[in-house]
C-alpha cells in the first residue's frame, strides 16, 4: 500500500516537474519570441562610429586643441598590448575566447548570489554582454534588460569575431575623467599611449570598467591599488605572468595623475577662430564625429608671433612706469632689517603659496610674492616654493612709479617700490655679456646666448600690461593664416582682437587712397600742397580743421614724400582729387567692405574701423602684385580613418598665369566679334570728371576666369609704383626702425589714430604679410609719443626678424610700361642732363611729366621762391 502511494507520488512529482519545465521552456520561448523582434540589428556594429572629439592641428600636424565631452582615441585590435588583453580578460571575462557570448557558470553564480543574499551583485555579464548593453541598452538593472542582453550577446557572437567584439569593448567603455576607451584612459591618467605603459599601469586601467569612480587611481588611489593587485593576482593564477612579475607590479607606486590633451603648440586664438568656423558650417555635431582638422598655422611663426606680442606689450608697458602689485597681503612674521634678507617663516611661506595658487604664468611673466626687502634686494617666493632674489639694478624701469592719481614720481630705493606681501610678476632673462669687459671673447658671448644655464639667468621685475595687442600673419599668395595672436593671453580674455576687434585704422589705410590716385592720373612725383584745410558745411556740428601729427605743414610736397612722411593734408587732397565715391568704389574692388568706409573726406585719415585680419588681407594685395585673396585657416578636414572630406582650394595669386588667360580671352573675343571701341571707357588723364568707373581691364571685364586663380584687382603698374613708395616708408619715413632688419625687400605703413588711441603697422615682403595693432580694449590714449612707429612697429620687427631669418631677399620686377627718369625733387618735373639735386623717379610710361626748362629760383636757405607749375599742384 505504501509502495503504491510512493510510486504514484513520484510519478506525480515527475509530471509536475516536467510540466514546470515545459512551462518554463514555453515561457522562455515566448519571451524570446516577444523580445527578439524588438531587438536592434547587431549588424550595425560593423559600421559603428564612436563619439570622438574634434581635434585641431597645426600645418605640421601638432595638436592645437581638442573639443568634445568625451575624450576618446580609438585603436585597432592589433595595436592593443597582449598584456592588457590578458589583464582585461582576467578582470572581466576569463573565458571570453571559449564561450559563445553567455557564460553559464557566471550566470549561475550570479543567480546563486541573488538567491542567497536577495540582491543582484556581479550580474554574470560577459564582455559580449557588456558590448550589447553599452551599444544598445541602458544600465538599469532589470530582468527584461538582462534577457535582452543575453539575446543580443548571442547574436553579436554570430555576427562578429571575438577580436571585433573585444575591439568595440575597449574603445567604448567609460574609464573615468571623461576618458572613453583604453587609449584615452592611458593618456588621461599617465600622459602616454597604451603601448607605453608597464604591467602595473595596464592592470590599473583594466580595473576601471567595473566602477570607474570607485577604483579611480586619482580619486581613490588606495582602493584602486587593491583592485589592481587583485587583477595582478588573477593574471598569475591564470598563468599569464610569473610570481616575480606579479610582486614587482604590485609593489609599484600609484603614479597616476590627470593629464590634459598634449597641446604641443600654444595658439588658442587661432584654434578658437577655426573652431567657430567649423561650428558655423557643420553645427555642434562636429564635437562628436571625430573630425581631424589641419590648419594653415605654422608652429614656428606662431611661436615667434606670441613672443613678439609679449615682448612688445611689456616694453610699451614699462615705458609708462610701475603701477604696483597685483595683490597685497600682510605677512605677520616679515623681517624689517634694511641691511639683510631673511628666509620666510613657515607661516608666511604658506600664506604666500596660497596667494600664488590662484595665479598662473602669462608668457614669460611668472607670479611671485615679495617675502622680504633690503635696501638693494628683494627676496621672492615662487609657486614652486623656491625663493629667488631680485636686485635693484634689474628693475630700473620701475623707478618711475605711477601714483593713484595717475601722476608719476621717481624713486631711488627698492623699498619704495616693493613691500613684503606684494604679489608681483618677474621674468628670468639671460644677461647680455659686455663685449668691453676684460676677458670676454666673442666665443664666450655666443656661448652664453645660445646655451644659457640656470646660473646665467637673472631675475627682472615685470608686470601685466593693461594694453592689448594683436598680430596676424598670412601667406600673401593665397591668404593662408600662418600666425594669429589675439591678445596678451587667452586665459585672461577670449576676445580675439585679431579677427573681432574693429578699430580705426589711421594712416595704414592711406596706401589704398594713394593707389586710387595713382590709378586715376597721379604719379609719385605729383606735387600736392601740404597746407591747412578748413571745412564748414551745413549740418556739421563744428568746423573741421584737420592737421598733421606734429602740427606742422610742409607746403608743396611730392606724392611719394607725402606717403612716407604720412602727411594728412596731402591724403585729404588726394581723396578730393579722386572723388569720394570713386575712391570707395576702388577700395570695394580691392576687397574692403563698403559699409565700413566713411562716405566723407575723413576716409583719407583712416577713420574706417577694421580688424587686423581685414587689413592683413588688403596688404596681401600689395605683397602678391595686385591679386585679391581672402584669409582662411582650415587646410584639410578628414575623418579618423584618414578619409579626406575637404581640402581647401583657395584661389592663389599667380602674376605669370594671367597672360595665358588673357590670350584665351582675346581669342574668344575675336571669334565673338565683340571687340568694340573702348575710347569712352578710358579714364581721362586729368581726371576732370568724377566718373565712378573702375579700371576697365579689371572691373568691367566679362572675360573667362580660372576659379583656382585669384582675380587681379590692382593694375600691375599701379602696384609697382605704390610698392616702391611703401618701401620708402621704411628707408626714409615713419617705419625707419625696420631698417634694423637689414633687408631691402620690406615695405609697409604705420598708422596712428587721434590721441594715439590705436597704433598700427602693416607690412610685407613677397613671402609674408603681417599686421600689428596695439591699443586698449576701452579706447584711451596709449600715451605721449606712442605712435604706430613706436608702439606697433617694434612688435612687427621682432616677428619678421625671426620669420624671415635665412630667407633670401625677393624683389618685384617692374612691369614693361614702367620707366625711370630724372626729376627735380621740388617741382616733380623731368630734367635734362646732370642738373644738381636731381633724383630718379619711376612712372607709368604714359604719365611721365614734361621737361622743366629752368630750375626755380631759391632763397638763401634753398627754399623755392617760384611756384610749382599749376597743372601739377593742388
Amino acid at each position: 500500500m505504501l509502495d503504491r502511494f510512493f510510486h504514484r507520488f513520484l510519478i506525480t512529482l515527475i509530471a509536475l516537474g516536467l510540466g514546470a519545465c515545459a512551462f518554463l521552456c514555453m515561457l522562455l520561448c515566448g519571451i524570446i519570441l516577444f523580445l527578439t523582434p524588438q531587438l536592434p540589428d547587431v549588424q550595425t556594429l560593423k559600421e559603428v562610429r564612436l563619439q570622438t572629439p574634434l581635434r585641431i592641428y597645426s600645418h605640421e600636424g601638432e595638436l592645437l586643441g581638442e573639443f568634445g565631452d568625451k575624450r576618446r582615441h580609438p585603436i585597432v585590435y592589433a595595436d592593443i598590448p597582449p598584456a592588457f588583453i590578458h589583464a582585461i580578460l582576467a578582470a572581466e571575462d576569463a573565458n571570453f575566447f571559449e564561450h559563445q557570448g553567455v557564460d553559464i557558470k557566471g550566470l549561475g553564480r550570479a543567480f546563486k548570489e541573488l538567491a542567497t543574499t536577495g540582491r543582484k551583485q556581479s550580474g554574470g555579464s560577459t564582455i559580449t554582454m557588456q558590448v550589447a548593453r553599452n551599444f544598445f541598452l541602458t544600465n538599469h538593472r532589470t530582468f527584461i534588460r538582462k534577457f535582452n542582453e543575453i539575446l543580443l550577446a548571442l547574436q553579436i557572437e554570430h555576427a562578429l569575431t571575438k577580436e571585433e567584439i573585444l575591439n568595440l569593448y575597449i574603445n567604448k567603455i567609460y574609464l573615468g575623467h571623461r576618458a572613453y576607451g583604453i587609449e584615452a584612459a592611458a593618456r588621461v591618467y599617465y600622459g602616454k599611449s597604451i603601448n607605453q605603459l608597464d604591467l602595473a599601469q595596464l592592470a590599473m586601467i583594466a580595473g576601471l570598467p567595473k566602477a570607474p569612480s570607485r577604483y579611480n587611481p586619482i580619486s581613490d588611489p588606495q582602493r584602486a591599488a587593491i583592485r589592481r593587485n587583485w587583477i595582478l593576482t588573477r593574471l598569475y593564477e591564470l598563468g599569464y605572468i610569473d610570481d616575480k612579475a606579479r610582486q614587482t607590479a604590485q609593489q609599484a607606486p600609484i603614479n597616476a595623475q590627470y593629464h590634459e590633451p598634449a597641446q604641443v603648440v600654444f595658439a588658442p586664438y587661432m584654434t578658437e577662430w577655426v573652431r567657430q568656423t567649423l561650428v558655423t558650417r557643420f553645427g555642434t555635431q562636429i564635437y562628436d564625429d571625430g573630425y581631424l582638422v589641419t590648419t594653415t598655422m605654422d608652429k614656428k611663426l606662431q611661436s615667434y608671433a606670441q613672443t613678439a606680442v609679449y615682448t612688445g606689450l611689456q616694453t610699451y608697458d614699462q615705458r609708462h612706469g610701475y603701477r604696483g602689485p597685483e595683490q597685497q597681503q600682510t605677512l605677520p612674521d616679515a623681517d624689517h632689517n634694511p641691511n639683510t634678507l631673511t628666509e620666510p617663516s613657515p607661516n608666511n611661506r604658506q600664506l604666500a603659496l596660497k596667494m600664488l595658487s590662484r595665479k598662473f604664468a602669462i608668457g614669460p611673466m611668472l607670479p611671485a610674492v615679495v617675502m622680504d626687502v633690503s635696501n638693494d634686494r628683494a627676496l621672492l617666493l615662487l609657486n614652486t616654493n623656491r625663493t629667488v632674489e631680485l636686485a635693484w639694478e634689474n628693475m630700473a624701469w620701475a623707478r618711475s612709479i605711477v601714483n593713484a592719481d595717475g601722476s608719476k614720481s621717481r624713486v631711488n630705493n627698492i623699498r619704495d617700490v616693493l613691500k613684503p606681501g606684494d604679489l608681483i610678476r618677474i621674468a628670468f632673462n639671460t644677461p647680455q655679456p659686455d663685449p668691453k669687459k676684460p676677458g670676454a671673447s666673442a666665443a664666450d658671448t655666443s656661448q652664453t646666448q645660445t646655451n644659457p644655464t640656470a646660473a646665467d639667468k637673472i631675475v627682472t621685475l615685470s608686470q601685466l600690461p593693461n594694453a592689448q595687442a594683436a598680430l596676424i600673419a598670412i601667406d600673401p599668395m593665397d591668404g593662408a593664416v600662418r600666425a594669429m595672436v589675439g591678445g596678451l593671453d587667452f586665459r585672461l580674455s577670449k576676445f580675439n582682437r585679431a579677427s573681432q576687434a574693429g578699430r580705426q585704422v589711421g594712416s595704414s589705410l592711406k596706401p589704398f587712397i594713394y593707389a586710387a590716385g595713382l590709378q586715376y592720373g597721379l604719379n609719385p612725383a605729383t606735387i600736392i600742397n601740404d597746407a591747412p584745410l578748413v571745412f564748414s558745411e551745413p549740418g556739421m556740428d563744428s568746423v573741421w580743421r584737420p592737421g598733421n601729427a606734429e602740427g606742422k605743414f610742409n607746403g608743396p610736397t611730392r606724392l611719394r614724400q607725402a606717403l612716407y612722411q604720412s602727411r594728412n593734408l596731402v591724403s585729404i587732397r588726394v581723396l578730393q582729387r579722386v572723388g569720394i565715391k570713386r575712391a570707395r568704389n576702388y577700395l570695394e574692388q580691392l576687397g574692403f567692405d563698403r559699409n565700413k568706409l566713411p562716405n566723407n573726406l575723413s576716409l583719407a585719415l583712416g577713420t574706417a574701423s577694421l580688424t587686423p585680419l581685414e587689413i592683413a588681407q588688403e596688404y596681401a594685395i600689395l605683397a602678391n602684385q595686385g591679386f585679391k585673396v581672402r584669409a582662411y585657416g582650415i587646410e584639410k578636414i578628414q575623418r579618423l580613418d584618414g578619409t579626406v572630406i575637404e581640402t581647401n582650394t583657395a584661389p592663389r595669386a599667380c602674376p605669370g598665369c594671367e597672360n595665358t588667360l588673357a590670350e584665351v580671352n582675346a581669342n574668344d573675343a575675336a571669334e565673338d566679334n565683340t571687340n568694340e571701341n573702348n575710347s569712352e571707357e578710358t579714364v581721362s588723364e586729368d581726371m576732370a570728371d568724377n566718373t565712378d568707373r573702375a579700371p576697365t581691364s579689371i572691373a568691367n571685364s566679362t572675360t573667362k576666369t580660372n576659379p583656382l586663380l585669384a582675380p587681379r584687382v590692382m593694375e600691375a603698374d599701379t602696384h609697382y609704383l605704390l610698392h616702391t613708395m611703401l618701401q620708402d616708408v621704411i628707408t626714409k619715413g615713419t617705419g625707419r626702425r625696420a631698417l634694423d632688419l637689414k633687408r631691402r625687400d620690406l615695405a609697409g605703413k604705420t598708422g596712428t589714430t587721434n590721441d594715439q588711441k590705436d597704433a598700427w603697422f602693416a607690412g610685407y615682403n613677397r613671402q609674408l604679410t603681417a599686421t600689428v595693432w596695439m591699443g586698449f580694449d576701452q579706447p584711451q590714449s596709449l600715451g605721449e609719443n606712442e605712435y604706430g612707429g613706436t608702439a606697433a612697429l617694434p612688435i612687427w620687427i621682432d616677428f619678421m626678424r625671426e620669420a624671415l631669418a635665412g630667407s633670401p631677399e625677393t624683389q618685384f620686377d617692374p612691369p614693361a610700361n614702367i620707366v625711370t627718369v630724372k626729376i627735380d625733387p621740388e617741382t616733380g618735373m623731368r630734367v635734362r642732363g646732370n642738373q644738381p639735386g636731381a633724383i630718379f623717379e619711376v612712372f607709368k610710361n604714359n604719365r611721365v611729366p614734361g621737361f622743366q626748362e629752368s630750375r626755380p629760383a631759391t632763397d638763401p636757405a634753398g627754399n623755392s621762391t617760384s611756384p610749382a607749375p599749376l597743372q601739377n599742384l593742388f
